[in-house]
Order: C-alpha cells, then structure tokens, then sequence
C-alpha cells in the first residue's frame, strides 16, 4: 500500500495551490485520509483530515483557507491551499489511518512528501 503527492511548488504570498495524492489501494474508501505539513525547526503539523464518513477536520491555523476533499472512486485525496502565507511554507504529506476516523489527525501512514514554498 503507497501514499504518493503531487502538485507541490513555489508560489507567492495570497496564492493557491492544490495538491493531489494517489493511493495504491482500491479499498481506500473505507479509511480516514488526510494531510500533514512538516517545516525545519518545527513540529509536525495536522492541516486536513477526512472521515470515510465525509466528516472533515483541519487545525486553527488553516481553517477557512484549505479545504481537503477525496475521490473515492478513483483512490486520490486532494488539498485545496488557498491565500497561502510564508508560515505555510512546508513538506506536505498524504496520510491514513487505517481505519474510518482520523480522532483528529492520528495518521500513521504517510507518503514521501511534497514541498510547498511560499514567499512574501
């Protein structure tokens, strides 16, 4: 079972990105998915999380400016990063949990990372 991101960059202050993730397995559906952020010097970071029941979560820091969603009949899970700030600058990571709730972001599968860059 494989996690994979796509999508990262570099974009400017105010701007958006969408980042997508493939999942290896078919069964995907069933699981809680989500997306974590990694900077230097910080501590990882839950930014979206999605129930298999469609029940979604995300932290204060970016609530009302990401937004996860997921496909279930085609395996992929997207972030959709609006007004990014330089904070939000990170390697982001497509999680589950292997099982149907996240409890919050309580991930522990992830897969290699996509690096976003935001600059002022």
């Amino acid at each position: 079972a494989q996690l994979m991101e796509f999508g990262g960059g570099s974009v400017r202050a105010g701007g958006s990105l969408t980042l997508s993730c493939a999942a290896s397995r078919d069964t995907y559906g069933e699981y809680c998915l989500g997306w974590d952020r990694l900077a230097p010097g910080k501590v990882r970071e839950g930014v979206a999380a999605v129930d298999a029941d469609g029940s979604t979560n995300y932290p204060a820091s970016v609530k009302g400016r990401f937004t996860v969603s997921r496909d279930n009949a085609n395996n992929r899970l997207y972030l959709h990063m609006n007004n990014l700030q330089p904070e939000d600058s990170a390697t982001y990571y497509c999680a589950t949990a292997w099982r149907p709730n996240c409890d919050g972001f309580d991930f522990n599968m992830w897969g290699q990372g996509t690096p976003v860059t935001v600059s002022s």
